[in-house]
C-alpha cells in the first residue's frame, strides 16, 4: 500500500522588525495568478545544489530586497496536503530580523506590502498552518529570547 509522496522542496521566511509589543511582521500580497490576492509571506522554491537555509536567504532577497541582520532556522515546518501534485508537503520556517527602518524592494511576485502585529497578521493569514507557524514565532522569537544554537551566521 502507498500514499502520498512526501516533499520538501518549499522554504518559508518570517520577517520581523522591532522588539517586544513594538514586533511586526512583514506580510505580502500575492500578485500572480497563484493565490492571487492572497496575504502571505516570504516563500519559495528550493532549487538544485541549494540547502533550505540558502534558499529562504534568496528567496528573501529577491522578493524583498531585504537582508537580514539575523537570520534563524526554526524547530517548526509547515506540512499541507498539496491535492495538485498528490503530495504531502514539508515546509521548514526561517526568522529573519531586519532592521526598523529598512526599504523594501517588492518584485513581481507581490503587488502590496504592510508592516502588521502578529495578531493582526494572523487574521490575513488563510491558511492554518501559516497561523500556526505565526503562533510559533509570537513564543520563541518575540515573546522570548531565540535560542542562539538555532541562529544561522548572516
Amino acid at each position: 500500500m502507498t500514499g502520498p509522496e512526501i516533499r520538501c522542496s518549499m522554504v518559508s521566511v518570517v520577517v520581523l522588525r522591532g522588539a517586544g509589543d513594538a514586533t511586526r511582521v512583514l506580510l505580502l500580497q500575492r500578485a500572480g495568478k497563484y493565490l492571487h490576492g492572497v496575504w502571505s509571506y516570504v516563500a519559495g522554491h528550493i532549487e538544485a545544489g541549494e540547502t533550505a537555509a540558502q534558499a529562504a536567504r534568496r528567496e528573501l532577497a529577491e522578493e524583498t530586497g531585504l537582508a537580514p541582520h539575523a537570520f534563524y532556522a526554526t524547530s517548526f515546518c509547515e506540512q499541507f496536503y498539496d491535492a495538485g501534485n498528490d503530495c504531502i508537503m514539508i515546509v521548514p520556517a526561517f526568522v529573519a530580523r531586519v532592521a526598523g527602518d529598512c526599504a523594501v524592494r517588492l518584485n513581481r511576485e507581490h503587488g502590496a506590502l504592510r508592516w502588521l502585529t502578529l495578531d493582526a497578521a494572523m487574521r490575513e493569514l488563510p491558511f492554518g498552518s501559516q497561523r500556526e507557524l505565526f503562533a510559533y514565532v509570537q513564543r520563541e522569537f518575540i515573546d522570548r529570547p531565540p535560542s542562539e544554537f538555532l541562529r544561522i551566521d548572516t
